[in-house]
């Protein structure tokens, strides 16, 4: 009979892991049966539940371990103290865990590698994580933020004051011990247990089922049931290819609160330095993505049918290939004027706009020509 590894376990990550949740699962439905369930309990736990997700999504990864906006003080604090509610760690942890995520996405060294199971990447390596496992070297950015290190040292503290305390004396206020108790057991017990699977899941759900509409090089996966679980972290594939992006939902109708917030916040002045990458960048990732496909395809077919499509196709591709690097250089080129300004005169300035607008507008030409090369491609191969 094989042994337990017990001496791999995280004790401390695993007893609360596994109390909170047997906690959820028997004293919330015993106190709904025994003093109902009123508005105010309801309230308290979306309230809690969206701060602290958002503090996850908005904070944690896209400010903090992704840098794909700067935001002032308020949101930094508010973000770091309802993160830390969380109870997924310090943001220190998190994202020197998450970018190694990144650097090694499906290699040993990442934390969630996939390839050891869908149980090891939900859940199984932080049942197995010590804190002394987490190295520092990929963070030393965030060590320079005074309030990093600050949440980082009183973490335990904040987690437990913010997460479990603050609800259990809104609910006192509002109908005494009752109250406070409902109030721990929903906007505190139950709550931290969603976000905690909200969460898991991205390193789960979204390196096992969904599309790859922009790179295959790694498992992470767009998936749009996820992103309404998620705030709008289930366009994985979509984050993986473009990391530094603030927005995961790119598209206008695809699910995202997370970058509806960002944004939001930059309207009111509270954040600012979106990152974006040009659309035309990601209409060429999808482009690639879907010509690969279609070279797999093709290459099942025989040679007298594959062949001429296979010439019309590369026809499209050149004419792009060149509109592209051609985008690329009046890209780089206003770029450097842009940030030299004091170099370049206004009429060259205005001249370097024009040309990169022309360069874009001849890309896009060519992007619409090689779809409908693909297009007329996958209705021969039909």
């Amino acid at each position: 009979m094989p042994r337990l590894p017990w001496n791999s376990v995280s004790w401390p990550n695993s007893l609360f892991l596994v109390s909170t949740l047997l906690l959820a699962l028997t004293g919330v439905p015993l106190y709904v049966w025994r003093y109902g369930l009123d508005w105010f309990q309801a309230i308290l736990f979306f309230a809690f539940f969206a701060a602290t997700g958002l503090s996850i999504t908005v904070g944690y990864h896209r400010l903090f371990t992704h840098l794909t906006f700067k935001a002032r003080w308020p949101i930094r604090i508010s973000t770091l103290v309802f993160g830390a509610a969380a109870f997924e760690n310090s943001v220190l942890c998190w994202a020197a865990d998450h970018r190694k995520h990144h650097k090694f996405v499906d290699q040993d060294d990442d934390p969630y590698d996939i390839s050891k199971g869908f149980f090891h990447a939900h859940i199984g390596w932080i049942l197995s994580k010590t804190a002394a496992e987490t190295s520092f070297e990929g963070v030393t950015d965030l060590l320079q933020d005074r309030w990093v290190r600050w949440q980082h040292q009183w973490y335990l503290p904040i987690a437990l004051l913010a997460s479990f305390v603050l609800p259990a004396m809104l609910g006192w206020l509002w109908a005494g011990w009752a109250g406070a108790m409902g109030a721990f057991l929903m906007a505190g017990v139950a709550r931290v247990v969603l976000v905690h699977h909200m969460t898991f899941l991205i390193n789960s759900w979204s390196h096992t089922w969904g599309r790859q509409p922009y790179s295959n090089r790694c498992t992470a996966r767009d998936n749009a049931f996820l992103a309404w679980l998620t705030f709008g972290e289930g366009y994985h594939n979509f984050h993986h290819a473009f990391q530094h992006d603030y927005r995961n939902g790119v598209k206008p109708w695809q699910f995202d609160p997370t970058k509806w917030a960002i944004w939001l916040l930059h309207k009111l002045g509270l954040a600012r330095q979106l990152r974006r990458v040009p659309n035309e960048t990601i209409l060429l990732a999808e482009i690639a993505e879907q010509q690969r496909q279609l070279a797999a395809k093709l290459g099942t077919r025989p040679a007298p049918v594959a062949e001429p499509i296979r010439r019309l196709l590369q026809a499209a591709q050149e004419r792009l290939d060149h509109a592209s690097a051609h985008w690329e250089q009046r890209r780089a080129d206003y770029r450097l004027a842009a940030e030299r300004r004091v170099e370049a005169s206004r009429e060259k300035l205005a001249e370097l706009r024009r040309e990169f607008h022309q360069a874009a507008e001849r890309l896009r030409a060519a992007i619409q020509e090689w779809r409908d090369t693909h297009r007329l491609a996958q209705a021969q191969l039909a």
